[in-house]
């Protein structure tokens, strides 16, 4: 591991300063990644400036039902704040359904989002196998001729084809959840659901929207929500990335969709929402599982499966993972007026 610096501060100001003033200055907030990538070489800092100590741990209502989020909040914190559960159940469910205890307790909103890829070629200890993400024009050892079983559907290239990891992400872009930032040029709103980046839209070694001199502020999250769900896929019931993931957001008025916000994970290096399915399931019986997967049709149409089609399993489990966070979403409004349909998981 290189030597680094380490310093710490207790406002916003002094943190964005550390990042003008020093260049390769990195932040430090619960440490659950960013001890893993120092370790692994990932990252080399020149000095990292603590900031557990900033203001930015609150969870404040908004106007209309909606929550600012605060970026140092704990993920256990969060998970199980009252508003967060009774308004925005999927957004809870996100959080304890990711890592263990252990590191909800210590993991913050603002590090969960800037996770990497948990690709095994980017996280490989060697750091010397082909990948583009960490060695820019290395090449890509997935593609070449590795193992893609669990890489993407959507928004892949010749150069990646990692996925990102986080639940919360997924969550917060069925939400339509922004993300605020800080920065020299001032402050910035970036949607949850464009806040990472897939290779087609930036260079692999490029993870999210967020400037290198930026800080994440706070999470805001409109709402009320309370018809929604995640879901997550993987093959061991805890302390597991997803397979595939979906969260739904949905409105039902007289036992039909109104509304319908579907994104997924696992699938892309952003959550990907369905929006070619959001506007067909509008009128449509949620409850009818077969209607709703031929709604899932047209955005599912765009799927590409890597060469060899060793992740091709992945869209049927994605679509039908969907179909389960739409349904169970919609079974909350019955759960509240005392008529869930039989067989309800709720």
């Amino acid at each position: 591991m290189k030597e680094f610096g380490y310093t710490s501060v207790a406002d916003t100001e002094a943190a964005l300063a550390a990042l003008r003033e020093q260049p390769g200055t990195r932040l430090l907030a619960g440490g659950t990644e960013m001890l893993n990538w120092l370790k692994e070489g990932i990252e080399r800092p020149e000095r990292l400036v603590d900031i557990t100590a900033l203001p930015l741990r609150d969870v404040e209502p908004l106007p209309g039902g909606g929550l600012r989020l605060g970026a140092l909040a704990r993920m256990s914190e969060v998970a199980a704040h009252p508003e967060v559960v009774r308004g925005h159940p999927a957004l809870a469910e996100s959080l304890l359904l990711a890592a263990s205890p252990q590191l909800r307790n210590m993991a913050t909103l603002g590090g969960n989002l800037q996770q990497r890829t948990r690709c095994p070629y980017f996280r490989a200890e060697t750091g010397d196998l082909p990948c583009n993400k960490r060695t820019p024009g290395s090449g890509c050892a997935a593609l070449s001729s590795g193992e893609t079983e669990e890489q993407a559907l959507f928004g892949w290239t010749g150069e990646c084809a990692a996925t990102h990891p986080s639940d919360l992400a997924v969550a917060l872009a069925a939400l339509d959840a922004d993300v605020l930032a800080e920065g020299p040029r001032g402050p910035r709103r970036i949607p949850a659901a464009a806040f990472h980046l897939t290779p087609e839209q930036a260079p692999p070694e490029r993870h999210s929207a967020l400037a290198s001199d930026e800080l994440i502020t706070a999470v805001e999250v409109p709402g009320p929500a309370p018809l929604s769900h995640y879901v997550k896929v993987r093959q061991r019931a805890s302390y597991e990335f997803a397979l595939v993931s979906a969260a739904a957001v949905v409105e039902v008025e007289d036992g039909t969709l109104a509304t319908a916000r579907i994104a997924l994970g696992g699938v892309a290096h952003r959550p990907w929402r369905l929006t070619a399915a959001e506007e067909a399931l509008r009128g449509a019986d949620p409850e009818d599982g077969d209607a709703v997967y031929a709604a899932l049709a047209q955005d599912f149409a765009a799927a590409r499966p890597l060469p060899g089609g060793s992740n091709a399993y992945k869209a049927e489990l994605a679509r039908r993972t969907a179909v389960r966070a739409v349904r169970d979403a919609a079974r909350r409004h019955g759960a509240a007026s005392g008529t869930t349909p039989e067989g309800s998981d709720q």
